[in-house]
């Protein structure tokens, strides 16, 4: 039964996989979300709220949200499903697991998750205790970011670098590969406010974003040549005297063998390889060296082409050779999740996981399910919550014939029938945002956020957590951890007994909604102005020696079967993308475009994309192209045109513009594959970046042809 849920305003935290993470006020009237609007009083969110989030609560009301357990009925696909009680589902799926167990083992089975709700008790990964204790495969998450911070803690270690509020005090602002109006729009309005105090912003993008049109100088290197521009930047700071040698030789290691390294990387050497003119680079090094403070945001973008990891590795190393840490609102962001205390041993359990249980990563789900990795046993079961694969991981069409296979159990916790939980055996009604109590995870600033749980679930739906302590249940596991309340669950996930934490605990967020971090204020922020780097040297690292890379696919075993991957490379150089006319000529032929597949300004990943206001808002799906391609191929601008390479294809609006350059296309992430002919993961290559397991969703040749 339901709670007696009060009337009033509640504090909330943004769910979604957003650095911004809004503190937002719920308005509650007879257990019924009335409406959602941002917290005012928070310092970084400012009570706004981007065009996913303005109407939440008609996502919790949508008339296709999934209300009751169902069962499949017709064929995978079909989305034909039949009402049944909670007991019938859990019992259906207790069944079928122990029989799965008893004749292959448990690691026949598999979770499928990310980060559809970034709570830290419903979404980050809170069903791996359960799935570990049964001893189901582990499924490896590198959808986002594993490649950056392989990269990040290889430099400057587990630090959150310089504060995105800070921001507001930089002379001189660099967004390398991130488009922050449409991701990160609370930073955007900081950025903002310091371009009106006189700062200059460079945007770095392969394509003129939304935020590149408000840049005050947009570059544009070919996609997957960020790597090389980086390198040449060194070198040209080097080059022109700019180096900080005060900083360099108190507080980094290795800056001769990385002036070695970079001797030959000139900006001449960049030029035809970046498209970027050698005078632009090196105006933009002079520029970075001496307009200080100087700060540059990363974005998750950069890491996902065949280099991606030592292109990171090479922007981080661009502070310490300038110095530029020295001072409040300078240095370089990527996730200031590093302080934050969060106890994600607590969270997941990986101490329950057994000996040599294998690994299998999440990206290459489609491989693993249709046989063409390798296993033994085979994966026979799924459960998929937070997350849509067919949408949004590389290589759909394998994906799709793997959901498919009729000897595959898949279990979908869900709040619509999304295209990965059209092919469930198994549908299970998960609650929303103000149905559950929870903290967010905040990936992109120094706050923690609070949510009530201050709302009705309709129908039968309930939160993520209390599914997985019913299976628990009917398992007999006795550990603590699956026994706790939602409550319970905030009291051990956080580490409120550190720093960070003083003077706040779990009745201090109900209260506020929020708290920042005691990690030094926006204003006074300079975490590494005298080094203090988290490293063995307390350094920041441009050597880097004996590194090893993850294990080469297509699995691992856990612990004591684990064997370390190859060699990194001691230096940051520049690494080219898998798939281009320099690297793969003969495929180049036959699929000339190179295409960058953004986030969706309307959508949160697939989230909205069901949605009608949300669809007339970003449009029907569509490719943007340079007038010079279109004319070599026939195309004019709104024909209906199909984007394909030998992994895939799907059909989409051509967009003539001026904003792609010559031989590159951009389609963006999110769009449902069940409402449209296919969606751009249709093309992308599930194969690996060279740091972290990270994928390569911008590292893909295509052909535009015209639709028939």
């Amino acid at each position: 039964m339901n709670e007696i849920i009060q009337d009033g305003v509640f504090f909330g935290g943004c769910p979604h996989d957003c650095p911004d993470t809004c503190s937002m006020l719920f308005e509650v009237r007879d257990g019924v979300l009335q409406s959602v609007r941002g917290n005012p009083d928070h310092p970084m969110t400012r009570g706004g709220l981007c065009v996913k989030l303005k109407d939440y609560e008609k996502r919790h009301y949508h008339p296709d949200r999934i209300l009751y357990p169902m069962r499949r009925i017709g064929p995978k696909g079909s989305k034909q499903f039949q009402r049944i009680t909670w007991d019938e589902a859990l019992n259906e799926i207790v069944a079928r697991w122990k029989a799965i167990i008893a004749e292959y083992g448990p690691q026949a089975i598999i979770p499928y998750s990310y980060l559809g709700h970034q709570g830290l008790v419903h979404g980050l990964n809170g069903g791996d205790a359960f799935f570990n204790k049964l001893g189901a495969t582990v499924c490896e998450r590198t959808f986002c970011g594993e490649g950056s911070c392989t990269a990040w803690l290889l430099t400057v270690g587990p630090t959150a670098g310089l504060d995105p509020e800070s921001y507001i005090h930089s002379k001189y602002i660099v967004i390398w590969a991130c488009n922050s109006v449409s991701t990160n729009l609370h930073h955007w309005a900081i950025v903002r406010d310091a371009q009106k105090n006189g700062a200059k912003v460079v945007v770095i993008d392969a394509y003129a974003s939304r935020t590149a049109k408000a840049a005050d100088w947009h570059i544009c290197p070919k996609p997957g040549t960020d790597g090389a521009l980086a390198m040449a930047l060194i070198n040209s700071i080097i080059e022109q005297g700019l180096a900080d040698r005060d900083y360099v030789e108190k507080y980094t290691v290795g800056f001769e063998e990385l002036r070695e390294r970079a001797r030959t990387c000139t900006p001449e050497w960049a030029e035809p390889i970046t498209g970027v003119a050698a005078a632009d680079i090196r105006k933009l090094a002079y520029e970075l060296a001496t307009e200080q403070p100087a700060a540059i945001r990363m974005g998750v973008a950069l890491e996902r082409h065949y280099g991606g990891g030592q292109t990171i590795r090479a922007v981080t190393c661009i502070p310490a050779l300038t110095g530029a840490w020295r001072h409040v609102g300078g240095g370089v962001t990527q996730f200031p999740v590093w302080e934050h205390p969060y106890k994600f041993d607590v969270i997941c359990r990986p101490d329950l996981i057994p000996q040599g249980t294998r690994v299998v990563n999440n990206l290459q789900i489609g491989r693993a399910l249709t046989g063409e990795i390798p296993l033994d046993p085979p994966i026979m079961s799924m459960m998929c919550w937070n997350s849509n694969p067919v949408t949004q991981a590389p290589e759909t069409d394998k994906i799709v014939a793997g959901l498919m296979r009729e000897d595959l159990f898949l279990v979908s916790a869900e709040h619509f029938i999304s295209d990965t939980a059209s092919y469930a055996d198994i549908v299970l009604p998960a609650s929303m945002g103000a149905e559950m109590e929870d903290m967010i995870l905040s990936w992109g600033h120094l706050y923690l956020t609070y949510n009530a749980k201050c709302a009705d679930s309709p129908g039968e739906a309930i939160p993520n957590n209390e599914i997985f302590r019913r299976l628990a249940a009917r398992f007999g596991f006795e550990e603590e951890n699956f026994k706790w309340t939602d409550s319970e669950c905030l009291e051990h996930y956080v580490d409120w007994n550190s720093p960070a934490c003083e003077g706040i605990d779990l009745d201090y967020l109900r209260r506020h909604g929020y708290a920042r971090l005691k990690v030094g204020t926006p204003d006074d922020r300079a975490p590494h102005k005298e080094g203090n780097f988290p490293t063995p040297t307390g350094k920041c690292h441009f050597l880097v020696e004996g590194a090893k890379n993850f294990v080469a696919p297509p699995f691992r075993q856990m612990y004591e079967d684990f064997q370390p991957g190859e060699d990194i490379d001691p230096l940051p150089n520049y690494v080219g993308p898998r798939e281009s006319h320099a690297n793969d000529p003969e495929l180049a032929k036959r699929f000339p475009l190179n295409i960058v597949s953004p986030k969706s300004h309307g959508f949160l990943n697939s989230c909205y994309a069901n949605m009608e206001q949300k669809l007339q808002g970003q449009g029907e799906q569509f490719v943007m192209i340079n007038q010079r391609d279109a004319d070599v191929r026939g195309i004019v601008n709104g024909d209906r045109v199909q984007v394909a390479n030998s992994r895939g294809a799907f059909k989409a609006v051509a967009r003539i513009t001026d904003d792609v350059k010559f031989g590159v296309v951009v389609a963006t992430l999110g769009y449902w594959r069940q409402l449209n002919d296919g969606t751009v993961n249709s093309i992308s290559s599930a194969a690996f970046t060279d740091m972290g397991h990270a994928p390569s969703f911008s590292d893909n040749l295509v052909e535009v042809t015209r639709a028939n």
